[in-house]
């Protein structure tokens, strides 16, 4: 991609096309035992099928997307998502709904690693990321109210999402061509922030694994536990999808006045809460209230997770990573949750869950105190062998605007290539100190005599 940050909405639209088969999970995985005969395990694993393979195209794109260029794999993501999910709204029988899952799976996540991708690029990455989930909350919660009326079997939230994936297609032509071949091939690059990245990759998978369990059979308890009908089960997934939009927006709006890691934890722990109201409900009132409570903090969570996997690597590669690992999680969920409600009742089901979010919110956290949203503030960033950066531009009287206030968000550091051939003719005697010519003072930068 190129380095100048592109505009937003093409991305916001591809990464809308991209997440709404994990967040239309529920209505498929039940349309599918209800409609085609498949137990609810069954129809379980073909949700997971599904979205194994989104995270596989993630984990085949980190760090190609740049090589491609993001028009060319996003028309291809969409490309297969149209006939993916459209071969298996139109399919019949159990192996070509599968097949067609399975395609259709592998062009959402194409679809999704170009948008993380990009977003990375974005100046600001966490309000791009907030604006993908505002879209992709209001697409489903629209979805939510009107399929349970129309009927249509397991064949309406299939082309709904092709639907989706034909509409977004004019945006890719946004997006921009694809890069030229050059040395300095992004791929080839080392990861930068590789402990953290992992460890944030790890949880992020935990923590989508726990959060989709409960999502996954999210209809069951409302029918099975609770007595609802499907169309009050959709009309309370519609209304805490419209809160999630509302959380969404407020997380768009406070930014990064509170850095990453309050809005994490905090966060977190308020959505281990909510899995242990809505798992162990017995009336509407408490399932509507686990559900309203957990889907308005959910989004506000995995966007600051989505901006800080943009964070540490500005070419995209961990947030692509860091997607797929979620979406590894995401499709295990549905499993796990199915295995645990069968084992450990609903109730147990929430514990479990609720305990294992608790536990992955500790070092998730931890990342984003170290490599996340840190300010700079005397001590915080060091030259080397030298004196805090903030704390010596406050006391050594530099210029002002040459350095960052103490308390301004940390800057990215743009990477400058010198050509080999230019290389060659510059000495070390072609670089000097920074400041007056002549002058002999030192300062915390440098600059060449040739420019």
């Amino acid at each position: 991609m190129s380095s100048r940050p592109r505009a937003a909405w093409p991305l916001v639209a591809v990464f809308t096309a991209g997440y709404l088969a994990a967040y239309l999970l529920p209505t498929i995985v039940g349309r599918l035992s209800v409609y085609l005969g498949l137990s609810t395990a069954q129809a379980g694993l073909v949700g997971s099928a599904l979205l194994l393979s989104s995270a596989s195209a993630g984990f085949s794109l980190a760090g190609r997307v740049e090589t491609y260029g993001p028009c060319r794999p996003a028309r291809v993501g969409l490309i297969l998502c149209a006939v993916g999910y459209g071969c298996a709204a139109l399919a019949g029988t159990v192996p070509l709904v599968v097949a067609g899952a399975v395609v259709g799976g592998f062009g959402s996540g194409t679809a999704t690693a170009v948008a993380a991708a990009g977003i990375a690029a974005q100046s600001d990455p966490h309000r791009t990321s907030s604006l993908g989930l505002l879209s992709v909350s209001a697409t489903a919660g629209a979805l939510y109210l009107t399929v349970p009326h129309l009927g249509g079997g397991h064949r309406l939230p299939f082309a709904s999402i092709a639907l989706v994936a034909l509409l977004v297609w004019p945006a890719t032509s946004r997006l921009g061509g694809s890069s030229p071949a050059g040395p300095a091939t992004p791929s080839a690059g080392r990861l930068p922030h590789r402990r953290s990245g992992l460890v944030l990759a790890g949880g992020m998978l935990v923590w989508s694994m726990a959060q989709n369990a409960l999502w996954g059979v999210s209809s069951r308890i409302g029918v099975d536990q609770v007595g609802l009908s499907e169309v009050t089960i959709g009309a309370v997934f519609a209304a805490a999808l419209g809160a999630g939009l509302l959380g969404v927006m407020g997380a768009g709006v406070l930014g990064s006045k509170l850095g990453r890691a309050v809005p994490i934890g905090v966060g977190t722990a308020v959505i281990a809460g909510s899995i242990v109201l809505s798992s162990s409900a017995g009336s509407l009132s408490s399932f509507a209230t686990g559900e309203i409570l957990w889907n308005t903090v959910y989004p506000v969570v995995l966007s600051y997770l989505i901006g800080l996997a943009a964070s540490l690597d500005v070419r995209g590669r961990w947030a692509v990573l860091a997607g797929s690992a979620s979406s590894v999680g995401v499709a295990c969920g549905p499993v796990l949750g199915s295995v645990l409600s069968e084992e450990a009742k609903f109730p147990g089901m929430g514990l479990i869950l609720g305990a294992a979010t608790l536990l992955v919110a500790l070092p998730v956290t931890a990342v984003a105190l170290h490599v996340g949203g840190r300010p700079l503030v005397p001590g915080s960033v060091r030259r080397r062998g030298g004196a805090p950066a903030a704390l010596l531009a406050v006391t050594t009287g530099a210029v002002p605007g040459a350095v960052p206030k103490v308390g301004a968000p940390e800057q990215a550091v743009a990477e400058i290539s010198i050509p080999a051939l230019r290389r060659r003719r510059l000495g070390r005697n072609a670089f000097r100190t920074a400041g007056p010519a002549g002058g002999g003072q030192s300062n915390a930068y440098a600059s060449t005599s040739d420019r």
